[in-house]
């Protein structure tokens, strides 16, 4: 894949192991340190990402005109200093769930922004045919550092205390930007010159090609509600777990690193399947059968019986979430033209996390209404729906430079 890709896969492989070290920290912190209950934990994990969202909108066609590799390094630092702000916090004991709320805001408008130009850049670096390879290394790497990580992590919060993590991750982030500069070489032009003005119409530009598009549109709706409601069960499930069940944080991150041996493995099978069956039929099968397992989390117990439960359910989730990511992640990139790749990536981004925010700030007031078990069996119930919005493929070709639609005012954008 050529020295380029072997420093960027390193800059990922660094982020994704301080990203994972801090699993589910900013919960762990409101349980632990603030004594916040599910509403309170429900509330941070919504309202970060959506407005983090809402301030990310404008930066995708921004992104869509500037080189996208500083870019990317310029995100990484942004991350780095938001998250260096809480350890100094809680060492002046001054941290509070505002502060939370306010980093994470930054951060998920960073990670919007960041994937938005990743895509894009990754488009440029990988010849068509290896991007399925690319994308199952990521995918690969991303579940080692899984299966790393949260146990590290936990330790390491039970160790050292709760924002260690959230330093370690920080520093994830610079290494990450340093890593991004040394991929080094020349980079496509941006669509457009940078001295041209951003106009209002750019802003819908990513939605307009994915609702229009029929290759992309049912993988649009399929991967926001599949992902919507596989995420809206955690903070009802740590508040689960790390409270009324009585796991402490090194049980409750190993419940979910150990699963995460079914990444790896899902994340190799993804190229042999597809070559044997066909990207759309492994899609529609993955999805199917990452549906089937979250349910079960609704029933977990106290003590060992309980945490084995929860792994078996969570490596089965993970194996079919592992073969889906990498194929899924494929066919966005063939099929968006790459003058508009970073548009439609930010459009994506954005949706999924407004509508994971609001989903789960909707589920942690079902949480405190009805108790974890029922949120978290509700939203098992509803994923066994998702696969029906993975219908039928239609014929389309993948997008060229004749085939990618006018901008709004009639031309087509530059090259």
């Amino acid at each position: 894949m050529g020295r380029r890709f072997g420093w960027l896969w390193a800059a990922y492989s660094v982020s994704a192991l301080g990203t994972w070290l801090a699993f589910d920290v900013f919960s762990v912190i409101a349980v632990v340190a603030l004594h916040a209950g599910p509403a309170e934990v429900s509330l941070l994990a919504a309202t970060g990402p959506a407005v983090g969202a809402v301030v990310a909108l404008p930066l995708g066609p921004w992104v869509e005109f500037r080189r996208k590799r500083p870019v990317m390094m310029a995100m990484d630092l942004v991350r780095f200093a938001a998250l260096l702000t809480i350890p100094a916090a809680y060492a002046l004991g001054a941290l509070g769930l505002g502060q939370l709320l306010l980093v994470s805001m930054i951060v998920a408008a960073a990670d919007i922004t960041f994937n938005a130009a990743s895509g894009s850049f990754l488009k440029s670096l990988v010849p068509a045919d290896r991007l399925l390879t690319a994308n199952a290394r990521f995918e690969s790497t991303n579940w080692t550092a899984l299966v790393l990580g949260p146990p590290l992590g936990g330790a390491a919060i039970g160790l050292f205390g709760p924002v260690t993590t959230v330093a370690a991750n920080a520093v994830s982030f610079l290494l990450s930007a340093l890593g991004i500069r040394a991929v080094g070489g020349g980079e496509p032009p941006p669509a457009r010159r940078d001295g041209q003005r951003l106009r209002a119409a750019d802003l819908l530009d990513g939605w307009r090609y994915i609702l229009g598009s029929p290759a992309l549109r049912p993988l649009f709706f399929n991967s926001l509600a599949g992902n919507a409601l596989i995420m809206v069960a955690a903070p009802p499930l740590a508040v689960l777990m790390l409270g009324r069940l009585g796991f402490t944080p090194w049980q409750y991150g190993l419940a979910f690193a150990v699963p995460c041996l079914g990444g790896l493995l899902g994340a190799r099978l993804a190229r042999p399947l597809v070559t044997r069956y066909g990207q759309w039929r492994v899609l529609r099968t993955a999805s199917a059968l990452r549906a089937v397992w979250p349910l079960g989390l609704a029933f977990v117990g106290p003590g060992l019986p309980g945490l084995l439960l929860v792994m078996v359910l969570e490596f089965g989730v993970i194996t079919c979430s592992a073969v889906y990511s990498p194929v899924y992640a494929t066919r966005r990139l063939e099929h968006t033209p790459d003058d508009r790749v970073a548009r439609t990536l930010s459009a994506w981004s954005v949706t999924g996390k407004a509508t994971t925010a609001a989903m789960t700030a909707l589920w942690g007031l079902l949480a405190s209404l009805t108790g974890p078990r029922t949120a978290i069996a509700v939203a098992g119930i509803l994923l066994l729906a998702t696969p029906l919005l993975l219908r039928r493929e239609t014929a389309t070709a993948r997008p060229s430079p004749a085939t990618v639609p006018p901008s709004p005012d009639g031309s087509r954008p530059s090259r």
